[in-house]
């Protein structure tokens, strides 16, 4: 078991690195660091967001997309 100073952000990522990279190998790795996007927007200001359009011009904008 390695010795890890938990106080210090640096050694936590190394040691994390060499964990994943023993575990999975160095291709196993990269992959799974790409699995984690931070994404955009605000979540909580968009979850209650109306829209000023009615819901039956948002179904058929919907539907003329999927047609195009």
């Amino acid at each position: 078991m390695m010795n890890v100073n938990v106080n210090s952000p640096m050694d936590v990522r190394n040691a994390g690195m060499q964990a994943l990279v023993a575990a999975l190998g160095p291709v196993g790795c990269a992959r799974f660091i790409q699995q984690f996007d931070n994404g955009y927007g605000d979540y909580t200001k968009e979850k209650y967001l109306v829209p000023d359009t009615p819901m039956e011009d948002l179904v058929r904008e919907l539907m003329n997309q999927n047609n195009a």
